[in-house]
């Protein structure tokens, strides 16, 4: 018999992961993880995404394990890496779950025509999303700009069930090409090692993943429509890393989330379809990360630090990363995120329209911070909900939205135990001046938006 490889990419599971089980279902199955930042277009991972991959990987490796299956690592170029494992073996069929971005599209096609060629069976299956991009276009064709019909039309789909996790016994168990070592890698940091508060919040891997589905939809589901506003509370499902490292497949989600219909259990599904969207839109727009969606945009005059003309936004870059803005609830967000490597989704939103609108400096440059510090950096989700603070990506929040940080901090930690949480100094005289006039600023950028209309 022939091995059959399934190599894992952004699906880190044994549950839920068709891939897996039709390598499994072939016999003598053979898992291989590539760590490819080197073929054209691949967005290298931030350092918190490193931390989080490095102890998911090691998670996988133990679930594997206990199925028989072993898992191979390898670094570099994935092309040439899945050509020589898979002549190595004499593998006889390759699976993988497919990815939607267009370098690793185009990474993936190229191998699977070289498989093909080769006399190999090839096979690629929907596991990530709910929908595939693809398949979800309005009655003129195109792709979705706006939300509501978007996700109207996906939820008319039917969802399939959860796979079960596979049979054992079912891995190859003849001899394999030399394997990497993980910690050869050095995805950890080390000097210095910064992830202490990591470690504390979080436990990656599938088994974590589906014990905090299981408890947010036992406590926190029910009161999710009030609770996922407030940050001073335990009001978020943190089922974000889960999914974007594909511990937990949305369709686990889906389904749990059925048999607990509520007005809370709508608008987190929403939240799913959201995730969707903004696949969708990354799918249709490869650049989404780079460029605005919203080609008018590309006048306003936002500040890139370090360029001539723009020598406070250095400065003023600098505190709003390390939260000392002045402003409690945009500082206190940052030191959660350099902490814990999250960021509560509100506090996150008032972050960004800060840092874009009040401090004027470009979304590019906030994305690329939060790409570098989040734990759950999607390279859909984080460019899109950068983009729709903005005001220059699709279904945009208007730009004339500004969130004002104290009226947010008022009205979402009405006591203030979110930022005593995370500025214990806040109150004493350790704690910085406001660096901008809210008022000032805010003016400005509705100006700058206004001649921005005039002009297009």
């Amino acid at each position: 018999m022939k091995p059959s490889i399934v190599w894992f990419r952004d699906d880190l599971r044994i549950r839920d992961n068709p891939a897996l089980r039709a390598a499994v279902d072939d016999g003598a199955a053979v898992a291989l993880y590539i760590l490819d930042e080197e073929s054209p277009g691949i967005r290298p991972l931030g350092g918190a995404a490193r931390w989080w991959l490095h102890h998911s990987l090691t998670a996988l490796q133990d679930d594997l394990a206990a199925l028989g299956v072993p898992l191979l690592f390898r670094r570099g170029s994935a092309a040439p890496i899945v050509q020589e494992i898979t002549t190595a073996i004499g593998a006889g069929a390759l699976f993988w779950n497919r990815r939607y971005g267009v370098a690793e599209r185009t990474v993936d096609a190229g191998i699977k025509t070289w498989a093909r060629d080769a006399g190999m069976h090839v096979e690629s299956f929907q596991a990530s999303l709910l929908h595939e991009p693809w398949e979800v276009t309005p009655k003129t064709g195109g792709q979705y700009k706006v939300f509501t019909p978007f996700w109207r039309t996906v939820l008319a789909q039917d969802f399939r069930d959860p796979l079960a996790v596979p049979d054992e016994g079912r891995g190859y168990a003849g001899t394999l090409p030399a394997n990497d070592e993980l910690e050869s890698w050095h995805l950890l940091p080390t000097t210095p090692d910064w992830s202490a508060g990591l470690r504390e919040a979080w436990t990656p891997g599938s088994a974590a993943g589906h014990q905090r589905l299981k408890e947010f939809v036992a406590g926190g589901l029910t009161n999710y429509d009030e609770g996922r506003n407030r940050p001073d509370i335990d009001g978020s499902s943190c089922l974000s890393p889960y999914l974007r490292w594909g511990e937990l497949s949305p369709f686990e989600v889906w389904h749990t989330l059925a048999s607990n219909r509520s007005e809370s259990t709508s608008i987190f599904a929403s939240e799913l379809g959201w995730r969707e969207f903004c696949w969708h839109q990354y799918f249709h727009n490869p650049d989404l990360a780079t460029a605005n969606l919203r080609k008018e945009f590309d006048r306003f005059p936002w500040a890139w630090p370090d360029s001539e003309g723009h020598e406070t936004a250095v400065e003023e870059l600098r505190a709003w990363q390390r939260g000392r803005t002045g402003f409690p609830l945009v500082d206190a967000g940052q030191r959660q995120l350099w902490q814990v490597g999250w960021m509560h989704n509100r506090v996150r939103m008032i972050a960004a329209s800060f840092l874009v609108k009040n401090l004027g400096i470009h979304w590019q440059l906030g994305e690329q911070w939060f790409w570098d510090t989040l734990v759950d950096a999607d390279p859909a989700s984080n460019p899109a909900n950068w983009q729709w603070v903005a005001g220059s990506g699709a279904d945009a929040s208007p730009f004339f939205r500004i969130f004002n940080p104290e009226a947010q901090r008022i009205k979402f930690d009405p006591q203030g135990k979110y930022i005593a949480r995370w500025i214990p100094e806040f109150g004493t005289p350790d704690y910085p001046e406001e660096i901008v006039d809210l008022k000032t600023t805010r003016q400005d950028a509705l100006a700058a938006y206004k001649e921005l209309k005039e002009v297009h």
